[in-house]
């Protein structure tokens, strides 16, 4: 009897553990499927909440002006002024061309992207019945130092630079600025913002991708007394955005210093 209730309870014990580890290794298996099933779930997201009406604007400035090459001599959005001359100091562009069917006084030529969009301004303006002729264009660093040289001779120095550039300062080297004039007794002077074809341009040069570069009463900003027949091409999505924005000069619509004086 003693032994056959020692085999039971053996056969007991045998039992109880197998039954043991049968347990364990399904609790094992649920453990792992509810761990997996955790790792699998959609995590909550990490990013503040923001309340409605709360959300941070963005900056008006940088939506304006967007980073524009303002250093490269062959960049379209390249500024000259008195406090950033043209480097290197002697350089030519290599598109320069022509502008066609336009009255040229000097045979000026013109950075092939702005001479094809005078040539397109030109046909609206003529299609107005206010044709312009180009007064002077592309200008090389010794033309320019011939010329202010000539100027500072004749009224000095301190009023030359009121309004005409030193060598190597002068956007006219960029091959991107035009002066624009209508033939009469106003050329080059600041009457021709009061004529008709000084206002069309004023009213329509954007939609060509040009500005007024040296407006009126700009003088702190640009460093130049007004000349409403200096056009400058940027390109039409800055002269959208300048005109849009009422931006007057291209220092301000960059985010740049002004420059009044070297």
């Amino acid at each position: 009897m003693r032994m056959l209730r020692r085999r039971r309870v053996t056969v007991v014990v045998a039992l109880s553990a197998l039954a043991a580890l049968a347990l364990g290794i399904v609790w094992s298996v649920v453990s792992n499927s509810r761990a997996g099933d955790q790792a699998n779930e959609p995590q909550p997201s990490q990013t503040p909440h923001t309340e409605p009406g709360l959300a941070t604007e963005p900056d008006a400035a940088a939506e304006r002006s967007p980073a524009f090459d303002v250093d490269s001599p062959d960049s379209i959005t390249v500024v000259v002024n008195k406090q950033r001359p043209i480097s290197p100091n002697d350089w030519v562009p290599n598109d320069l061309v022509l502008p066609e069917g336009i009255a040229n006084n000097w045979g000026d030529e013109l950075r092939a992207p702005a001479a094809a969009a005078l040539q397109e301004m030109y046909a609206s303006a003529a299609a107005d019945g206010l044709p312009f002729i180009i007064t002077s264009g592309f200008r090389d660093y010794d033309r320019q130092a011939a010329l202010f040289d000539g100027y500072a001779e004749s009224d000095g120095v301190d009023a030359a630079e009121t309004y005409s550039a030193r060598p190597g300062h002068s956007e006219h080297q960029t091959g991107l600025a035009v002066d624009l004039t209508d033939g009469g007794e106003c050329s080059l002077e600041e009457c021709f913002g009061d004529t008709q074809t000084g206002q069309w341009l004023r009213e329509h040069a954007w939609q060509f991708g040009f500005i007024l570069r040296y407006d009126q009463g700009e003088e702190a900003v640009v460093g130049y007394s007004y000349e409403p027949w200096h056009f400058r091409y940027v390109g039409t999505d800055v002269s959208t955005a300048m005109h849009e924005h009422g931006v007057t000069n291209l220092e301000d619509y960059l985010g740049l210093p002004a420059a009044p004086g070297y």
